[in-house]
């Protein structure tokens, strides 16, 4: 069924344009508008004979009389007569307000849409004016081109909306790559620590046998003594009762078997005079920056280290340690004697020694000869020589400084108390390939290693602020160490995880807002694409005046202020 404006549009072409009135004996001119014959051939006489004619509407000119009749519109005419409507009804917004003509014509110089009889008035008589249909196609093409610069900026803010939601889907991929890569190195720290607590407390166990064991020996040879001792007293007292001659007999015998034995001593071997025992063997020691576990901080010198707070981003190299705390010396030894003095301090535990250079450094390594290494350790007042298995060393004044003496060619790696010039323990083997100096500082926060200027040889310095005390229970004191090791690793993991929430919460809310600002402004070009586009389907007066009394560049200029203002951000 036909909608109110459609029935109006075809009323339109039924209306002559001169008198308004339905078609009566419509004639087409060579423009193609239709007008009542009467109404065109009084037109044609009113102009006289020497002035051109002119279409009404459109101006386009035409010879008198250049006309033919449009049968089949006098049928249209005729059949919209009968349905009763009259000429004009319903049309008002195509009739002028003060003269009741059709609005054929567009005042350029005002923007408004006027009749035949406007044209001839003062306010119009010197404007420019157009037909309405020039006029409506010359609004069209300019708001046409308009629509080309707004679908360009419309496709590329759906661009950017769809880059910022890849950015926002790349950004939680990052994150969650970087948490995983935290809680990984985080679990490589706490797999290492309950490693090492659990070598220690295998220390202390072997300890603890080898300890029982001696006792148990000790206790069974004091009992062999007590009992014999008591089988003696026994008999001397019986012979104390016998008469002279049998107590006097085998008297030499019997006392003889009185005596106590005195107990060996071995005196304490004291180390030569260090400068008199390797002459010339002291070496410049540095550290190798290629092999430090990326938890180590290694100065500029390369004659400084400690042990971070945060794992540096270096180079994963086949010859860097990970994720044992280790480093060695720069120089290799493949043959001589060389001596170095590494000075411990107050440390709470360290391990030191040499190692080949072909040494497993990656994953659980452990420092025994069969793996190529010759160390000691010290592990809260524990010492033990790395063999295997380990060998407990009893050391009576606390070393504040180690020397490494390393004889190539005899086979044999030697480590002195330098504080009070004893001798700790002496590896024996055969060496092949390049030897290095091998350190250990440990898993104390604060550790360092330095080279000490004041020294007649190098020295390398590994100091610590931390806190040792003596317990009764070793084996709570090493898991109560450990497990405060294990809570300030979570703690540091749960500060990393809540720094990168933080920035992940920012990161995320500034994408949103990216994409609010997108989809308002395709929005908004969307609905001015639209609004062009319905602007260009609408009828000619209609178009004409939907400017509301402006020019169509006016309207055509706010219609790109509004295009621009809708641009994308950079």
């Amino acid at each position: 069924m036909a909608t109110a404006a459609t029935a109006g549009e075809i009323q339109d072409e039924a209306i002559c344009s001169i008198c308004l009135g339905y078609l009566t004996e419509p004639v087409t001119i060579v423009c193609g508008h239709n007008f009542c014959r009467a109404c065109i051939t009084q037109y044609s006489e009113e102009k006289g004979t020497g002035t051109p004619l002119t279409c009404p509407q459109c101006r386009v000119r035409f010879q008198k009389g250049e006309f033919k009749s449009n049968t089949q519109l006098n049928s249209i005419v005729q059949k919209i007569k009968h349905l009763g409507l009259k000429p004009g009804k319903g049309q008002k917004d195509y009739l002028c307000e003060r003269h009741e003509e059709r609005l054929k014509l567009f005042c350029e110089d005002d923007g408004e849409t006027i009749c035949l009889v406007c044209e001839k008035s003062r306010d119009h008589k010197s404007h420019t004016v157009v037909p309405t249909e020039e006029a409506a196609q010359e609004y069209k093409v300019k708001l046409q081109g308009a629509l080309g610069p707004l679908r360009k900026e419309l496709e590329e803010a759906l661009a950017l909306t769809s880059k910022e939601k890849e950015k926002t889907t790349e950004w939680q991929g990052k994150v969650k790559n970087k948490r995983e890569m935290i809680a990984g190195e985080f679990n490589k720290l706490h797999t290492l620590l309950r490693e090492e607590e659990q070598l220690l407390l295998q220390s202390l166990e072997q300890e603890e046998r080898e300890t029982l064991k001696r006792l148990q020996k000790n206790v069974t040879k004091l009992s062999q003594q007590s009992s014999s001792l008591q089988q003696l007293i026994t008999e001397i007292e019986e012979k104390c009762q016998q008469p002279v001659v049998e107590l006097l007999k085998d008297v030499k015998r019997t006392l003889s078997r009185g005596l106590i034995p005195s107990p060996a001593y071995f005196p304490g071997l004291s180390c030569m005079n260090r400068e008199q025992q390797y002459p010339k063997s002291e070496v410049d020691v540095t550290l190798d920056p290629d092999t430090a576990n990326p938890w180590l901080v290694l100065s500029e010198d390369r004659k400084r280290m400690r042990h971070g707070d945060t794992r540096q981003d270096r180079p994963d190299k086949p010859e860097r340690f990970d994720p044992r705390p280790c480093v060695l010396g720069a120089e290799g030894f493949a043959g001589g004697r060389r001596y170095w003095e590494v000075e411990v301090g107050d440390k709470t535990g360290w391990t030191l020694g040499v190692c080949r250079e072909s040494v497993s450094r990656k994953g659980k390594v452990t420092f025994t000869p069969e793996d190529g290494y010759w160390a000691m350790w010290q592990w809260y007042g524990e010492y033990a020589a790395l063999t295997s298995p380990w060998t407990p060393l009893t050391v009576s004044v606390r070393p504040s400084r180690v020397g490494i003496f390393l004889d190539y060619g005899v086979g044999k790696v030697s480590f002195y108390n330098v504080t009070d010039g004893s001798h700790l323990f002496t590896f024996t083997g055969t060496f092949s390939g390049t030897l290095r100096p091998f350190f250990n500082p440990g898993l104390n926060a604060g550790a360092n290693v330095t080279l000490d200027p004041d020294t007649a040889h190098p020295q390398l310095i590994l100091s610590e602020d931390g806190k040792s005390g003596n317990v009764k229970n070793k084996r709570e004191m090493i898991s109560g160490e450990f497990n405060k090791l294990h809570t300030l690793l979570r703690e540091e993991e749960q500060l990393l995880l809540q720094r990168l929430e933080e920035e992940e919460r920012e990161t995320l809310q500034r994408l949103p807002e990216n994409l609010i600002k997108l989809s308002q402004q395709s929005s908004s070009l969307q609905q001015l694409i639209t609004e062009i586009e319905e602007k260009c389907q609408q009828p000619i007066v209609k178009l004409l005046k939907s400017g509301a009394a402006l020019q169509g560049s006016v309207l055509l200029q706010q219609l790109l202020s509004l295009s621009s203002l809708a641009a994308p951000p950079p």
